[in-house]
């Protein structure tokens, strides 16, 4: 099938629109004194991060210099590459978006496809497919930042196999479908992860339900929740406590670190999570290895239940709750181990909190790479509850953390058959009707 299929170049599939294939602007076009803290948003390689557009997390220029760089707009259908600094991100501008305008930073580029000829998502597959990936990285200078040599020309001058629109239309579909699958399981972990937090602030932080009490109102809460609460309030050294309740830091919950790889028992193989690859409480992805090719920061022993913070740039947010047995962490993080089993939702969403990512982002030191120390976590300052109500506060967050940790393994397979397929679909070597056929038995 893959013969039938004609071999055509970025060039031929283009618009015919003035700037349908562009590079940002380049040199002084854009200077970083023009950027504001409103206005038109300026697209950089973190708006394509991990195959989605991210709408947030932008500098912005003015409307006068938006119209100077008005060649440099970008459109819904846009495919989006970048082509310094972080190589390797692709991304479509969407339809529905939250500015009316979006103007390219100076490490982008894009593609204005002929719709008659090459459909956009299909072109930001084969982008993210090995094929794309590689023809991109060959090009790449290995002289100073990172990046694509001659890249408008690169990305021109890339030469895909082009099958019938109709074909495109079932290839991308099916890619599709998994893709919104994992985004539909990201939304709704947001959404889940917000309602633990919101959890855990309520009980241990604003004390919402004893403040209630104590001013003789409903907390909102079950009784036999209420009731666990006491009434009234305590001084304490940070100030007003509920009553019977102490100051204690993680430790008092959980173990730091308490398990390494030791040089005389090591496994054959391990399943490696690095801090690059752990975000905002989700590992995105992680790497086997034989243990005498693992790199040597590859020594903490994980387990279900053990909370991981990246200590190396906290700020970063490289944190994720341990739902499998079996995974091998960095050296790069501080790992909490819960006492009782009952206290791992508390030590997740304590030691996670905004608050804390951003104490432990302040403390960081180093010029090139900002750390703290391990001890620097679990030192985190808590209230202690009573064990009653530690009991409950598990009951109540556990089958959440439960369903997030589900929803993050069902997105990791997915991504895994996406992976699989991709080449496989616009290569040729797989029929369509057979993978719909497999997708719809596994019931995606």
């Amino acid at each position: 099938m893959a013969s039938e299929w004609p071999i055509k170049t970025i060039a031929e599939c283009a618009s015919t629109e003035s700037y349908s294939t562009q590079i940002g602007p380049f040199g002084k076009a854009l200077m970083a004194d023009e950027y504001i803290d409103s206005g038109i948003p300026v697209l950089r390689g973190v708006n394509v991060n991990h195959g989605r557009f991210h709408d947030d997390d932008f500098v912005f220029i003015n409307e006068e210099t938006a119209d100077r760089l008005r060649k440099f707009e970008s459109y819904p259908g846009d495919v989006l590459l970048v082509h310094k600094g972080t190589l390797g991100q692709i991304g479509l501008m969407p339809s529905r978006r939250k500015y009316a305008r979006y103007i390219m930073g100076n490490s982008m580029m894009r593609v204005q496809c002929d719709p008659a000829k090459l459909l956009p998502e299909y072109l930001y597959y084969w982008l993210s497919s090995v094929d794309g990936q590689h023809y991109l990285f060959s090009r790449v200078s290995q002289v100073g930042v990172p990046q694509i040599q001659t890249p408008l020309t690169t990305l021109r001058q890339a030469a895909l196999p082009v099958p019938p629109l109709p074909e495109q239309r079932a290839i991308t579909n099916i890619l599709g479908t998994l893709d919104d699958k994992i985004e539909l399981n990201r939304r709704m972990n947001e959404t889940l992860e917000a309602m633990a937090r919101a959890l855990f602030k309520s009980w241990f932080v604003d004390f919402d339900s004893v403040r209630a009490k104590a001013e003789g109102r409903e907390a909102g809460l079950p009784k036999h929740i209420t009731d666990l609460f006491p009434d009234r309030f305590e001084d304490s050294e940070l100030g007003e406590i509920p009553a019977g309740w102490e100051i204690g830091t993680l430790e008092n919950y959980a173990e730091l670190n308490s398990e390494n790889w030791s040089t005389n028992m090591v496994p054959e193989d391990i399943e490696y999570v690095d801090l690059a690859n752990t975000k905002w409480g989700r590992i995105e992805t992680t790497v086997n290895y034989r243990w005498e090719d693992a790199p040597s920061r590859a020594q903490r022993v994980l387990k279900p239940g053990d909370t991981i913070i990246g200590t190396v740039r906290p700020g970063n947010g490289s944190y994720a709750l341990i739902a499998e047995d079996g995974l091998t962490g960095s050296t790069g993080f501080a790992v909490l181990r819960p006492i009782k089993s009952e206290f791992q939702e508390y030590v997740y969403l304590a030691a996670t909190s905004v608050d804390n990512i951003e104490r432990l982002a302040h403390l960081a030191d180093g010029a090139a790479y900002p750390a703290v120390r391990p001890d620097a976590v679990s030192a985190t300052i808590v209230v202690i509850a009573s064990e009653t109500v530690n009991s409950h506060f598990a009951k109540v967050t556990k089958p959440i953390m439960a369903k997030i940790a589900t929803n993050n393994q069902q997105s990791r397979t997915l991504a895994a058959m996406r992976d699989t397929l991709l080449p496989k679909l616009i290569s040729g070597e797989l029929r369509v009707k057979d993978v719909e056929r497999f997708i719809s038995e596994v019931g995606v």
